[in-house]
């Protein structure tokens, strides 16, 4: 936590000290791994959770009356989503809107969560696979953004991509694979993927949560990856680019918030990032699709 907020332990010990003394009650008690809340301590952050609320309101509010939108967004997304979503909406934004201020952080989602809970924050992309949940807090508010099918990668000379059509996961037990760092959702995927659809342990010798990195390894190290379309090239012929037979594993890409109601910037920031994806001609709204 302390990371998040871009202070050191010791600074943050001095703040809840400082906190203590102000409030004149313990707020804080040992724990096996650091400290927890105690009751007062509950109490306080419950008004504090209210408080911050009622601010970012009377912001929001504040702004509309202007008439003009402006103000500073900060954004952050996992590499795909940075590179394909917000960036492009960035571009957007500067043509139309050239008072908004877009910050835009790559950080995953496990630094990203606590950042816009703590206000760092204003809009998080996130993605989630299918059997591979992600948290969510009470306090944010989750959409569906985008949803799209994993994709097996393989090097085009390949025996299983030589006949253009599905490929049996079955049929790659003997191959390298490559997939992100160990402990991401995407890591647990593809060895599930393997281990549930081909019945084999995959030989998962590279590592990299950099999209281009993994088709490099594909391209000259002959490995195979599954990674979802909004990382592939079109149209790349040292690539090909095949769908699993009988099985179709899905990648959502999701939008954070918080539930406090958004600053017309922050309204016009998710309008540019929604348009920069194809919709779902049968969807209710053609933007942004909340969650049941």
């Amino acid at each position: 936590m302390a990371s998040a907020l871009g202070y050191s332990p010791s600074a943050i010990s001095q703040q809840l000290a400082v906190l203590e003394k102000e409030a004149g009650v313990d707020l804080f008690e040992k724990a096996d791994r650091g400290v927890r809340l105690t009751d007062a301590g509950r109490v306080l952050a419950r008004h504090a959770a209210t408080i911050l609320a009622a601010a970012e309101a009377a912001h929001a509010d504040l702004s509309s009356l202007s008439g003009d939108v402006r103000g500073t967004v900060r954004a952050a997304g996992l590499q795909s989503a940075t590179r394909h979503i917000l960036i492009p909406a960035l571009a957007s934004l500067r043509r139309g809107y050239p008072a908004v201020r877009v910050e835009i952080s790559e950080i995953e989602l496990e630094q990203a969560l606590p950042e816009l809970m703590l206000g760092s924050l204003d809009v998080v992309i996130s993605d989630d696979y299918d059997g591979q949940p992600r948290p969510r807090p009470a306090s944010l508010r989750f959409a569906l953004l985008h949803e799209e099918p994993l994709k097996l990668v393989l090097p085009p000379e390949h025996p299983q991509a030589r006949h253009g059509g599905p490929v049996v996961i079955a049929a790659l037990g003997d191959d390298v694979w490559v997939a992100s760092a160990s402990g991401t959702g995407h890591h647990a995927l593809v060895v599930n993927t393997c281990r549930s659809l081909g019945g084999f342990e995959p030989d998962l010798r590279h590592r990299s949560n950099d999209a281009d990195v993994q088709l490099d390894l594909v391209r000259t190290a002959g490995v195979v990856a599954l990674m979802p379309p909004l990382t592939l090239p079109v149209g790349d012929p040292t690539l090909a680019i095949r769908d699993i037979v009988g099985s179709t594993i899905n990648r959502r890409l999701m939008i954070l918030t918080r539930e406090t109601p958004p600053t017309p910037a922050l309204e016009t920031f998710l309008a540019a990032v929604a348009a920069q994806l194809p919709t779902d001609p049968n969807a209710t709204d053609p933007r942004i699709q909340p969650l049941a």
